[in-house]
């Protein structure tokens, strides 16, 4: 049965309004980072700037490195970011790929336990692992370096990338990796040649949420960096705030350079996001 004309324009009318209540704080933030300082401060703000600038991003970009310079310092931590978040998804999508699979089919004692502790460990606050992990690599004289930061956020990201992947195989029938495994193939040659092509919705979707977890993180490199060598855009942002004033345009600006390179993720893989979600989440 076709649905209903009024039933139709609802779904359209809130599929707008949630765009709306989605998208206007992102419109505000890019209106933001072109509008003078002096509408920005305005009693009455408004949409369209009158005079629309970019001199926040040259500035961010032309900007003379290393001193005292935000812009500058911003775009280094640009890189560093670019740098940690790629390495860290790459780690624990790697982990995750093989230990899930393992979790998924394989059986053995305490499989259930140790995926739960894996989850655990996720769900614990990352002020409680502060110290210990300071501690760490302070002993390893990995503070204030970018392969320091790699281990810290592998430690938030493959226990996710370990749960959802085995629960993306669990979707998947296991009938395809026995009648590969019956035509002569070995159980990692059957996850590599059939199972991994298939599971590329869930992949996919998989890496994009860790590498925003990676992205976006901010408590661990507010405190395990110091200088522009390690420190990531979350710090870096933070520091447009000064002590007796700050740039909400450059904010503003810096913002906008730092959701872009996960809006550029969910657009090339916005076909495989739905589908790696809605499979990884009913067991087949």
């Amino acid at each position: 049965m076709r649905p209903s004309t009024r039933y139709l324009v609802l779904i359209h009318v809130a599929a707008v309004v949630m765009a709306v209540v989605v998208l206007a704080p992102f419109a505000w933030l890019i209106v933001s980072s072109i509008s003078p300082s002096t509408e920005l401060l305005s009693s009455h703000p408004h949409w369209i700037p009158q005079h629309p600038t970019l001199s926040r991003y040259k500035q961010i970009f032309s900007s003379g490195a290393g001193g005292d310079d935000v812009a500058a310092n911003f775009r280094l931590a640009m890189g560093n970011s670019l740098i940690v978040a790629t390495a860290t998804t790459l780690i624990s999508l790697a982990v995750g790929t093989v230990g899930g699979y393992a979790f998924a089919r394989l059986r053995f004692r305490f499989r259930r336990t140790a995926l739960f502790s894996f989850l655990a460990i996720y769900m614990l606050p990352p002020i409680a692992l502060v110290i210990p992990l300071y501690l760490a690599l302070a002993n390893l004289g990995l503070l204030d370096t970018k392969t320091g930061l790699v281990l810290t956020y592998c430690s938030i990201v493959t226990p996710f990338c370990l749960w959802t992947m085995s629960n993306y195989y669990l979707s998947m029938p296991p009938d395809l990796e026995e009648a590969a495994r019956v035509d002569g193939c070995t159980r990692l040659g059957a996850l590599v040649r059939v199972i991994l092509p298939l599971a590329r919705p869930g992949l996919l979707t998989t890496g994009m949420f860790g590498f925003l977890l990676a992205w976006d993180e901010f408590l661990y490199s507010l405190i395990f960096t110091s200088t522009t060598n390690a420190k990531t855009i979350p710090v870096a942002i933070a520091e447009f705030t000064g002590k007796y004033s700050s740039d909400f345009g450059l904010i503003a600006a810096g913002g906008v350079l730092a959701a872009a390179p996960p809006l550029l993720l969910a657009l090339l893989f916005q076909r495989y996001i739905v589908g790696g979600l809605t499979s990884g989440a009913v067991k087949g």
